[in-house]
């Protein structure tokens, strides 16, 4: 099994946490289309359309991934991220502001959540840690399962129905069950997913915000389907979204474990 070797400037809990991550799924089964049968139908649609019949059911993910954030202004980034739903993720990215490189990572593993980002690896640009940053990067964890579609089968998560469009995945992290709505197209093709996420985006106290990603591209790698190009950020579907819009970037590679 091909092993993707962490950047450099992670640190050594980070590193610790990424080669975790990418330990890969036990004996995992082929995919039954059956398995979807009992799913809400907006459910059932997107994971028919996700997985294709046979493919083993791998439910952690390598991502490679390339796009804009916005820190102050648009900057272009690259980034890979390890994903394992409902157990944690290393997301480690590089930035540029002018010339000169912004590095560092998110994390989130065994109910502790990290960011520490530098200028030129030497000067702190934002850091962080606590009850605050570890409910955060929980939330965002819960809503990003939807980038290894194996992890829609666990036993651990709980289906409701809204409407023919729109289903909710109750996604446990951390001891905290997260509401994460996804919206489905009739072909089956991920639109948007959503989750009240605990964040101070308008700079005010730490509380839920209404947080999520809008879904574009697809592309298919190993047989899974994921959405290759999304915008993600606070306040989507609402008048607040330019505001809360932060990252808009393409999914290149990805690598199932």
């Amino acid at each position: 099994m091909t092993v993707v070797l962490a950047p450099p400037h992670l640190t050594q809990q980070a590193r610790h946490d990424w080669d975790l991550l990418q330990a890969g799924t036990p004996a995992p089964r082929p995919f039954d289309p059956a398995e979807a049968d009992l799913l809400p139908e907006p459910a059932r649609r997107w994971v028919l359309h996700a997985i294709e019949a046979g493919t083993p059911l791998l439910c952690s993910a390598v991502l490679r991934m390339r796009g804009d954030i916005r820190l102050g202004r648009w900057r272009r980034f690259e980034a890979l991220q390890v994903l394992a739903p409902m157990e944690g993720f290393v997301w480690t990215a590089r930035a540029w502001m002018g010339a000169l490189p912004v590095s560092g990572f998110d994390r989130y593993r065994a109910g502790v959540g990290e960011m520490r980002w530098r200028l030129l690896d030497a000067v702190p640009v934002m850091s962080g840690t606590g009850p605050d940053i570890t409910r955060s990067a929980a939330g965002r964890l819960a809503c990003e399962f939807v980038m290894a579609p194996a992890a829609a089968l666990d036993p651990r998560l709980r289906w409701k129905p809204l409407d023919d469009d729109r289903v909710i995945a109750v996604v446990p992290v951390g001891g905290e069950d997260f509401d994460v709505t996804l919206t489905v197209a009739p072909t089956g093709m991920l639109t948007a997913v959503t989750v009240e996420r605990w964040g101070n985006p308008d700079k005010g106290p730490f509380r839920s915000h209404l947080f999520g990603v809008v879904c574009g591209d697809e592309a298919t790698f190993d047989g899974f389907t994921v959405p290759a190009r999304l915008r993600g950020g606070w306040w989507p579907g609402t008048g607040r979204w330019a505001d809360g819009e932060f990252i808009r970037f393409k999914v290149e590679d990805a690598l199932f474990r």
